[in-house]
């Protein structure tokens, strides 16, 4: 899925843009001076997308993370791969980026997977902030926020997470490299895919409910 035909181009592992073709940049690259500059392109992804959307199966989307989730994953991001060590400069951009959700000029669908509510990164206090941080946020305007239940149906089969900009692009965020789609067959599958999980989440209450079930858990550890 994450290839044109089964195929990559050696450009294409270079990072060169070429439409209709799936570019791929090992993170090694992209982040050989650090975290920051890269968490400032992201900014700049999300001030261009008005409507935005969001498939995130294991951990919490990165404009919901609270600064000490993020400040977790940056640091786990920067010591597996030997990149140059800014991790706060890294999580002060991100939280920059969260004002999206907060200027009344942009929207974002987010279907979280449960498991995101049950990944533990940084332990019980962490995961409790961050619990809550969903609870406080999702009712914001900006955001349809759901939550894929484990158990749940869905008319496809399940798949990594992606981001999908305006402007007709998808990303996603591998193991050694970002990849971006932009054929616009392969852009129409991956809003297909989008409306399966949407209609096999949960919204409102039923989503709270199930946060507030992973808050409970981190509360009593």
């Amino acid at each position: 899925m994450l290839t044109r035909r089964g195929s990559i181009h050696v450009a294409d592992l270079a990072g060169e843009e070429r439409s209709g073709v799936t570019s791929m940049v090992p993170w090694q690259q992209r982040l050989s001076t650090g975290t920051e500059s890269t968490q400032e392109e992201v900014i700049g992804w999300y001030r261009q997308t008005r409507h935005g959307k969001a498939y995130v199966p294991e951990m919490i989307w990165g404009t919901l993370q609270t600064e000490s989730y993020a400040t977790v994953i940056l640091r786990q991001v920067v010591d597996f791969l030997g990149v140059p060590d800014d991790v706060a400069a890294g999580v002060a951009k991100r939280m920059e980026r969260q004002q999206v959700l907060y200027d009344g000029e942009h929207h974002y669908e987010v279907v979280l997977g449960e498991q995101a509510l049950y990944t533990n990164i940084g332990g019980p206090v962490v995961m409790r902030g961050q619990m809550e941080r969903l609870l406080r946020d999702i009712d914001l305007p900006s955001l349809s926020l759901g939550i894929l239940p484990t158990t749940a149906e869905v008319a496809v089969h399940l798949m990594p997470g992606f981001d999908m900009y305006d402007g007709g692009r998808v990303h996603y965020e591998l193991v050694s490299t970002s990849a971006d789609i932009t054929d616009a067959d392969e852009i129409a599958l991956h809003e297909k895919a989008f409306s399966a999980l949407s209609d096999a989440a949960c919204y409102g209450d039923a989503a709270k409910g199930l946060i507030t079930k992973a808050l409970a858990l981190w509360s009593s550890n």
